[in-house]
C-alpha cells in the first residue's frame, strides 16, 4: 500500500512539474545604450525595448498563474506541502522576473539623466 501510495505521489508532481514549460521568459534587450554618447533616437528605441519588455514579463507572469491554476486543477489530490511548493516556486519565478525588468529600467533611467545632462540647454 505504501508502495502504491508512493508511485501516486511521484505520478502526480511528474503531472504537476512540466506545468511551467509552456511559458517563454521573454529575451530583454542587449543592451542600453551610453547617454554620453547615444542620439535621441537610440535612447528612444531603448525606452521602446525596456517598456515591451516590461510588457513581456507581464504576459510571462500571466502564463505562470495561469499554468499554475491548470496543474492545481488538473492534480486534485495534491497535498498541501506539494500546493505550498508549487506557489513559491511561482513566486520566486514572478519575482524574478520582476527583478530583472526593474534592474533593466533602473539602467535605463540611469543612462536618460546622463543624456539629459549632457544635452541639456544652457
Amino acid at each position: 500500500m505504501k508502495t502504491l501510495l508512493s508511485l501516486a505521489l511521484v505520478a502526480a508532481s511528474l503531472a504537476a512539474g512540466p506545468a511551467f514549460a509552456a511559458c517563454t521568459y521573454p529575451k530583454a534587450p542587449e543592451s542600453i545604450p551610453d547617454g554620453n554618447t547615444a542620439t535621441l533616437e537610440q535612447m528612444l528605441a531603448a525606452q521602446r525595448a525596456v517598456k515591451a519588455f516590461d510588457a513581456a514579463i507581464t504576459v510571462y507572469q500571466g502564463c505562470l498563474e495561469t499554468e499554475n491554476n491548470a496543474a492545481f486543477a488538473a492534480n486534485p489530490d495534491l497535498t498541501e506541502d506539494q500546493k505550498k511548493e508549487r506557489l513559491n516556486i511561482l513566486g520566486q519565478k514572478q519575482n524574478a522576473a520582476v527583478d530583472e525588468a526593474q534592474a533593466l529600467a533602473d539602467r535605463l533611467n540611469a543612462q536618460i539623466r546622463v543624456y539629459k545632462e549632457k544635452n541639456a540647454k544652457k
